[in-house]
């Protein structure tokens, strides 16, 4: 079975729910996460400590769980973008986003040409080392490769019209917790000013019929967002289920043994 085409996906409206990995990088992950019946990864290198070669080796993981794969670079540099891709990423989730130019650099370092300047190299990770016509592996590889922009400053929001009209952009994803910091009212979800500040990207994004996307930490709040039309939305990460199981599994058994 073939990884599903995660550009394909952004593009629809359908639901799409995610996993986010920050933390673990076994080999078993990728069928261990698709069991859980998934439809893609957020891979972090952010702030995780994933060096390039990790990420190579997870996205190898991920594939055999049929799971496209989004990469959070650690910044919007040329070379974190091409050897992302390079490694097999599906795609990008980009930080601080904050005006058209960046998200037009951002279409350009990720695009083969003629839609974008990013280098060529063939046969290798990114398009499953198999050898063929190198005009069309270039277009499948742009056909296949989506980009969301992470809407997390306060200068992001005052361009976010300009920002989703960017062609190749296919998500407009909000970074709650940089946001609320940009905004002056850090972990504030319920504050007016990032209450505006998100209803300006939601309307920006069904505007330019881009995808929606944040991350959610419980399974409540990510229906509430998926009720307020967000169509691409990651539940929680790695660490926090395994954590959260773990704190709870101890405590009930601490509390019902007998000393």
């Amino acid at each position: 079975m073939a990884v599903p085409n995660l550009k394909r996906m952004l593009t629809s409206r359908k639901f799409k729910l995610g996993h986010s990995v920050f933390e673990f990088n076994s080999p078993g992950l990728g069928q261990i996460i698709a069991a859980a019946n998934v439809d893609f990864v957020f891979l972090d290198m952010e702030h995780s400590g994933f060096g390039i070669d990790d990420v190579k080796r997870a996205i190898t993981s991920f594939r055999a769980g049929n799971l496209p794969v989004m990469v959070r670079p650690p910044s919007n540099a040329y070379d974190h973008i091409a050897r992302v891709l390079d490694v097999g990423a599906d795609g990008l989730v980009m930080p601080m986003v904050s005006s058209a130019e960046e998200a037009a650099h951002i279409v350009q370092c990720m695009k083969y040409p003629p839609l974008g300047q990013r280098g060529v190299a063939l046969n290798i990770a990114h398009d499953r080392y198999i050898p063929g016509d190198t005009a069309k592996g270039l277009a499948n590889a742009n056909r296949r490769t989506g980009f969301a922009a992470l809407i997390e400053t306060e200068a992001g929001i005052r361009n976010i019209d300009t920002i989703a009209a960017t062609k190749d952009l296919d998500c407009l994803w909000i970074g709650h917790f940089d946001l609320s910091c940009s905004l002056g009212i850090p972990g504030e979800f319920d504050h007016p000013a990032f209450k505006k500040a998100s209803a300006q990207v939601e309307g920006a994004a069904r505007k330019h019929n881009k995808a929606l996307g944040r991350l959610a930490g419980t399974p409540a709040e990510t229906i509430a967002l998926q009720k307020q039309g967000y169509d691409l939305l990651c539940y929680s990460g790695d660490l926090w289920v395994y954590q959260q199981a773990l704190i709870a599994g101890i405590d009930e058994i601490r509390r019902k043994c007998i000393d």
